[in-house]
């Protein structure tokens, strides 16, 4: 696997009958002064029947003698044609509990068997675009267990993931030098890096 070969060969529209993962709306609503307005939207066609969210992020931390490293990934994303920085994450499949779906992840993406520790709020991912949500899941992984010790990611055919440690106190650092070197952060990773710095500045 080399992310070299990864890279944007065309695009072009595409239209709904062809779209498999989600569709473009137009949305009709009333404003704050009841003046009739209209809004371009895309929205998931793959949200569980009976759930509430469409994915999971994981906040996966390894306790560590030499203090706790967050684990992230580099996946190339064709939308931006980079190379992102990520937490690990995925889609909840019918059925399937916000927890039960980022125990799952953590697995098939990292090789990780870890223990959920606790569930956000339900977050949107860029609400002035799409309705796409999701609840960030924080993992417990116990490093002692023999599962992890020699990790077996289950990744999908057209899944290509690179697993790489950062130390919780070098995050944000982490973050902008990664930006220089030509990788693209997630917002979910970004946003976890500066409440970091944002709690250090305030010694919370």
């Amino acid at each position: 696997m080399s992310f070299s070969n990864a890279k944007v060969l065309s695009s072009e529209p595409l239209a709904n009958s062809e779209a498999v993962w989600t569709k473009l709306v137009k949305i009709t609503y009333d404003d704050c002064k009841a003046k009739t307005r209209s809004w371009e939207s895309a929205e998931r066609t793959t949200r569980p029947k009976n759930g509430d969210i469409d994915g999971v992020g994981i906040v996966a931390i390894l306790e560590k003698p030499t203090g706790p490293e967050i684990v992230l990934q580099r996946q190339y994303r064709a939308p931006i044609d980079k190379i992102c920085i990520e937490a690990p994450a995925g889609l909840v499949d019918e059925g399937e509990t916000t927890e039960e779906a980022a125990i799952r992840e953590l697995k098939e993406e990292t090789g990780y068997v870890g223990k959920v520790s606790e569930t956000s709020p339900m977050m949107f991912n860029d609400p002035g675009f799409c309705n796409t949500n999701l609840r960030m899941v924080h993992v417990t992984v116990d490093m002692s267990l023999p599962e992890n010790q020699n990790l077996k990611p289950e990744l999908e055919e057209d899944e290509f993931i690179e697993v790489f440690y950062v130390p919780l106190t070098d995050l944000y650092a982490e973050c902008k030098k990664l930006e220089a070197e030509g990788y693209a952060i997630d917002a979910r990773v970004g946003t976890f890096a500066e409440g970091i710095e944002v709690a250090k500045q305030f010694k919370l």
